[in-house]
């Protein structure tokens, strides 16, 4: 069966065509023109409608290369369905490399907007309806916030729909957070439509970070294969099993203000009572030890060590065998490492 064209912010895209559309966003206040840009890849066999999104957050760039190199891949040569690819939603925070736009507000805590509304209520709104609204399943691209790095991860409400357990494995990443969805965000506004839509978080703000961008495309191509979008094998060797569901996740926040020095890596395994960190004070000899309140795995952390009292400074998800989940975020770093990757052209930097 050969797809018919697919409909795409009032335009026509016919099977086997590409495109990047312009989406017309407000105007600076220079009166230079902003829009949202937008690549289509329409097969030329029906399938899913697909939309991937990064860079909600401006400052969260590593989904942008994530996109880039999928819109390389050759697998979409041989597309089933339609996918929407929006490398950079907030293009004015990109630009200021802001997180928020310049009325200073949270895009992810906007939607669905308003044409009426502030400007990220109405550039939320455009994403809804040009983007969202008759998508079938959607991926949102994002980061850790400045000065603050995630491991790969898959943050989704696995009860929302049948279909999200499923979706969650496919991405791949060893730790999946079962997280609520929030009012205001992209995930809740598609949830609302019977939309599933996927969090990938990995990396750092204003920061590339190869690993987490090898990890995002893997998990994106095998996503597109679970829904039968692509074919292929996934690239890289298999975890021994299939990602963990985190029962719950916990920040531990800084006892005391001083200067951190970090001895507990992204992905470590660690107990109760195991020491995160030792906070110094570079004024007199008062060092304070930061303690791990539960056994789990770090699966976020703040890069700057200049922190005071009550910041957030581990993030720790707990699971029901940490250390299975800890072997499985070790085999899935072997995976992706880049010098010691099988050969599957999934990896390679376009």
């Amino acid at each position: 069966m050969t797809a018919v064209p697919a409909i795409v912010s009032g335009r026509a895209v016919h099977p086997g065509e590409r495109i990047r559309i312009d989406i017309p966003l407000p105007n600076l206040y220079t009166q230079t023109p902003v829009s949202m840009p937008m690549h289509v890849v329409h097969g030329r066999k029906p399938g899913p409608r697909l939309f991937v999104t990064a860079a909600l957050h401006g400052d969260e760039i590593n989904g942008v290369e994530i996109i880039r190199r999928l819109l390389q891949h050759h697998t979409l040569d041989h597309l089933h369905g339609t996918l929407l690819a929006v490398p950079v939603v907030n293009v004015y925070g990109y630009i200021r490399q802001s997180r928020y736009l310049p009325d200073r507000r949270d895009l992810n805590r906007s939607f669905p907007g308003s044409d009426r509304g502030s400007l990220t209520s109405r550039l939320a709104a455009i994403l809804v309806s040009e983007v969202v609204v008759d998508s079938s399943h959607g991926i949102d691209l994002h980061t850790g916030a400045l000065h603050r790095e995630n491991l790969p991860q898959v943050r989704a409400a696995l009860a929302a729909c049948e279909a999200m357990p499923a979706l969650a494995r496919a991405f791949g990443t060893p730790v999946i957070l079962d997280a609520e969805l929030r009012p205001g965000s992209l995930r809740a506004t598609a949830a609302e439509r019977g939309i599933p839509v996927l969090v990938y978080e990995a990396g750092e703000a204003l920061r590339f970070d190869e690993f987490a961008v090898r990890a995002g495309l893997r998990g994106v191509l095998g996503v597109m294969r679970h829904l039968g979008m692509i074919r292929g094998r996934a690239g890289g060797r298999a975890m021994s099993r299939g990602p963990v569901v985190a029962r719950s996740s916990l920040w531990v926040r800084a006892p005391q203000s001083g200067v951190l020095l970090s001895t507990t890596p992204l992905g470590a395994h660690v107990n109760a009572g195991d020491t995160l960190g030792i906070l110094a004070d570079p004024l007199r000899s008062a060092d304070e030890h930061v303690i791990a309140p539960v056994a789990g795995i770090v699966i976020g952390r703040t890069n700057l060590p200049l922190v005071t009292e009550g910041e957030a400074i581990y993030h720790i998800a707990r699971f029901g065998e940490p250390e299975t989940a800890a072997a499985l975020v070790q085999q899935y770093r072997d995976a992706l490492d880049p010098d010691e990757a099988e050969d599957t052209d999934e990896l390679v930097i376009m």
